[in-house]
């Protein structure tokens, strides 16, 4: 006891001298002098963290430093978690001789790991997790043989596992995620005897998984999901009976689930092998392993039945779907009272759904689609109160729609009862789902009248109905679904008028509402302005609308409410005859004439029908076009960011001014001023006006003015340039869902000026520099110098015609059929958008200095389809995206990216007539943007 009391004495006496004499204790000076270099690489320290870190403070009272009593006042511990701090690791770190714990995790340190790491003899806990660094894990930090904690997850780290980590033996916890890591993973980890978590999950390791890690008998959880590890699970794996978290999903691991496995894990709560390669059936002892929360074995090669589960009462997660399980959904089922998502999906089981799962009150989600399940939806399923979201749509089920289902105000994510064959009428109680966000009751056979209370579903962004019996008008109640962005009524027996007020619907992007027998005028505004993402065929009674849908003029009374014609309208007839007998007489008086007009005066005709301005002017809005101002050079020019000033407005633009001692650039001009005269689309680059004049010395000058784009081309996104020292711009970096949202522009860009302005137009030249981006993201296709006019009946020709125009289009991107010759045809811009749309995934130019000797961008990612996804990928699309926490997220985005690059091969196949169509392709974008956001 005194001893006690004596040492809390001197504690006081060391801390009270610390306050009240400042720096004026020697202290140790090393220790010191390491802390101020740490700071001096600290950039930016937004919570301001080290204000504390200054010359009158003792550096033991410092934020984040705790010294030890018993060692001169070193260093023993600093902690600067969490603290948003930008800059680099000092090498100086490694004179803190007496630290043992170093947290430095979730903060924005960049650049290597120092090799001074290595000097830390009695480091116990090494935390750089969640950070930005790169380079490789210094192989002396095995020299830290008092490490108990390694974690480096989540930063950009690369190459091989050292295997002198088994030196570590005190080890207990190394978590290596969320890198770049390659190579195999070491055998000599089954050195480390004291280890209890091993993560190394998503990473790019292959090979097998060592046997010898069955001696970590230590082990309570290993995950390596999200690698490409091949082979089978090593018998020893199974025998580690502390065990409690298990992942290996999305790898290539083959062979059968352990027979004993419930017997000889007993401790086991998590096991994720989805995505792998699996076959054989469920083993029966599953049932023993009474501890399981979240069983997930979707997408392998699984068969056999369902087994019985009713033992694993704390299950929360069953995951089944994607395999080839076959027989009912077992009673039993009820008896998981905890479960909260169900996935079954995409199997063979028959049956019907059992009326008990009503008694799972716990459910969030289930998943049931895609399977030969019949009868009726049990109404029991309405008692589920907390359920998100239900799909168990492309099975064959019938009846009526339940009440009690469709009207659970929980319902918040998706409901999809899509592909059955559900009758009567739509159920009224959908007025109870305010806060869902999809519906589908598509391609059953539903009828009557579509419900006013459907203007209740105020969340709804997908709403589809199509492929049904409705009839009757849109109701007027829709008004109120403002947030839709996605309705197909499409192929019903609907009536009436278009709605004008789906015009002020500003987040549609995508409107179906073909074959039906909708009449009267097309509204013009809003959605009606785009063809690409509007469709209203099938309805023979519609008039009116923009020019493009050629629809005829809609029928006027003729008479005025007095009876008879009115003097201005018998006025506008007169005129209108009168105009159109002297037009007549121009073109029979003119037209031999027009046949001399020379290139030049065809030219000064296509300018003068666009706005001009001076040189002047544009030599002012650029700052005599300064290279501060320069955006970029392409072949026939420069293109300069400008400021054009009027009397009350200013406004940014982008001013491509042509080298005209290029070849080939006035006839640039030409081509580009006649394209973009004649088009118009939201994902195409507006024009806004041009120069033709000559510059202060008498040369020709010859410039564009088109609309300024916040975020520059597609090109910069994709393949950022290193920043100029000093400068500290935002990295640039487009994620799956905004990669898809601009490919989607391009492709819906590229089906209108295919199918849908009057005279077909072939791009010529799409590459992501000729993408460009405003300040949405949102993709606009430019650079009309190359782009050729087509007859329509010409516009998809065989390949085998030939042409005099020789390669049209950029290397990597051009169509090879051009390169032999080949005339222009719609096909050659599909090919470039295929690959380009494989560029955007992958993030590798087809011009990359791997593709050689026959290899290509296409047969890059064609070899690796579909099972090495992941390893073609974007890295920057997966990163950190793989946790036991996002599992749903990260399924979601690789099945997007399988069908993305399945799009990506079939439109850049070398025989153009086996090449996908255009407006095909930008449906089917659509349709994974739909799975994706889902």
């Amino acid at each position: 006891m005194g001893v006690l009391v004596l040492r809390l004495i001197l504690i006081y006496s060391f801390f009270s001298t610390l306050v009240y004499c400042g720096s004026s204790l020697p202290g140790n000076v090393t220790d010191r002098f390491a802390l101020q270099a740490m700071k001096a690489q600290i950039l930016q320290d937004p919570h301001r963290v080290l204000s504390s870190w200054k010359d009158s403070i003792h550096f033991c009272l410092w934020q984040g430093v705790n010294c030890s009593l018993q060692h001169h006042q070193r260093v023993i511990r600093l902690d600067l978690q969490s603290q948003n701090l930008v800059g680099t690791i000092s090498p100086h770190i490694g004179n803190l001789s007496f630290l043992r714990e170093l947290h430095l995790q979730n903060n924005s340190f960049s650049h290597q790991i120092p090799l001074e790491i290595g000097h830390l003899r009695r480091l116990q806990v090494l935390r750089l997790d969640n950070n930005s660094l790169s380079g490789s894990l210094p192989v002396n930090v095995s020299n830290c043989l008092s490490l108990i904690n390694l974690n480096v997850g989540y930063n950009n780290l690369v190459g091989k596992i050292s295997p002198e980590i088994s030196t570590l033996s005190k080890l207990q916890s190394l978590v290596l995620q969320a890198n770049h890591l390659t190579g195999e993973i070491p055998p000599s980890l089954g050195n480390l005897s004291s280890l209890m978590i091993l993560g190394a999950n998503d990473n790019n390791l292959k090979g097998s998984i060592p046997s010898s890690l069955g001696q970590l008998r230590n082990l309570t959880n290993i995950s390596l999901a999200s690698n490409t590890l091949s082979g089978s699970v090593p018998p020893s794996i199974y025998n580690l009976s502390a065990l409690i978290a298990f992942s290996l999903s999305q790898n290539q691991i083959q062979g059968s689930i352990l027979s004993d496995l419930g017997n000889t894990l007993p401790n086991l709560q998590y096991f994720h092998i989805y995505g792998n390669q699996f076959t054989g059936s469920i083993p029966m002892s599953i049932s023993n392993a009474t501890s399981l929360v979240e069983l997930n074995i979707s997408e392998n090669k699984l068969t056999g039945q369902v087994p019985n589960l009713q033992n694993l009462v704390n299950l929360e997660l069953l995951g089944m779907g994607n395999n080839n399980f076959k027989g009912h959904i077992p009673n039993d089922i009820a008896k998981l009272s905890r479960l909260r998502r169900l996935s079954l999906q995409n199997n063979e089981l028959s049956g019907s759904i059992p009326s008990s799962l009503g008694n799972l009150t716990m459910l969030t989600e289930v998943l049931l689609q895609g399977n030969n399940l019949e009868g009726s939806i049990p109404s029991s399923l309405g008692e589920c109160q907390r359920l998100l979201l239900l799909n168990l749509s492309q099975n064959n089920l019938g009846g009526p729609i339940p009440q009690h289902v469709i009207g659970l105000p929980s319902l918040s994510i998706s409901l999809d009862l899509s592909r059955n064959h559900f009758v009567g009428p739509f159920p009224l109680k959908a007025g109870q789902l305010k806060s869902l966000g999809a519906l589908d009751i598509s391609d059953n056979m539903l009828a009557g009248e579509l419900p006013t209370s459907l203007g209740s579903c105020l969340s709804l962004e997908v709403l589809h109905l199509q492929g049904n019996l409705f009839k009757g008008p849109i109701p007027s109640s829709m008004i109120s679904l403002e947030r839709i962005r996605d309705l197909d009524l499409s192929c019903n027996n609907l009536q009436g008028e278009i709605p004008q007020f789906l015009q002020g619907f500003s987040f549609l992007k995508n409107l179906n509402l073909s074959y039906n027998e909708f009449l009267g005028a097309v509204p013009v505004e809003g959605v009606f302005n785009t063809l690409s993402v509007t469709s209203i065929v099938g309805n023979n009674r519609l008039c009116d609308g923009i020019a493009e849908l050629q629809l005829p003029k809609c029928k006027h009374s003729k008479e005025s409410k007095g009876g008879g014609l009115s003097h201005s309208f018998i006025l506008v007839i007169s005129i209108s005859g009168f105009l159109g007998i002297a037009m007549l007489l121009s073109l029979i008086f003119l037209h031999p004439l027009r046949k001399k007009i020379s290139k030049e005066t065809e030219m000064t005709s296509l300018e003068n029908s666009i706005l001009q301005l001076s040189y002047s002017t544009l030599l002012k809005a650029t700052d005599g076009f300064s290279s501060i101002n320069l955006i970029g050079v392409g072949s026939f020019g420069s293109v300069y960011k400008g400021l054009l000033l009027d009397d009350d407005r200013a406004q940014l633009v982008a001013v491509k001014v042509l080298n005209l001692l290029r070849r080939g650039a006035s006839k640039s001009f030409i081509a580009e001023c006649e394209a973009l005269r004649n088009i118009r689309h939201r994902n195409l680059v507006k024009i806004l006006t041009i120069c033709s004049s000559v510059d202060f010395r008498g040369n020709d000058f010859k410039a564009l003015v088109y609309e300024f784009m916040d975020n520059g081309s597609l090109e910069e996104w994709l393949h950022p340039t290193t920043p100029t020292e000093g400068v500290r711009d935002a990295p640039k970096n487009l994620n799956l869902a905004q990669r898809l949202d601009i490919a989607i522009d391009v492709a819906c860009a590229l089906d209108y000026l295919h199918n849908h302005c009057g005279t077909p137009i072939v791009h010529c030249d799409l590459k992501p520099s000729n993408v460009l981006l405003d300040d949405r993201l949102t993709g606009h296709v430019s650079d009309f110098g190359l782009a050729r006019f087509l007859p329509k009946e010409t516009s998809n020709v065989s390949s085998n015609q030939i042409s005099s125009t020789g390669i049209r289009g950029s290397v990597g991107y051009v169509a090879p059929e051009y390169g032999m010759g080949s005339k222009v045809t719609t096909y050659g811009d599909v090919y470039s958008f295929g690959i380009l749309l494989l560029e955007m995934f992958t993030g590798k130019r087809p011009t990359d200095h791997m593709f050689s000797e026959g290899l290509n961008l296409h047969n890059f990612v064609k070899v690796a389809f579909p099972e090495g996804v992941t390893e073609i990928a974007d890295p920057l699309l997966l990163q950190g995206d793989h946790t036991g926490r996002r599992t749903n997220d990260t399924q979601k985005k690789l099945k997007c990216l399988c069908l993305i690059f399945q799009i990506g091969i079939a439109c850049s196949v070398e025989s153009p007539r086996d090449r996908k169509g255009i407006s095909h392709v930008a449906s089917e974008l659509q349709s994974f943007r739909d799975i994706l956001l889902r």
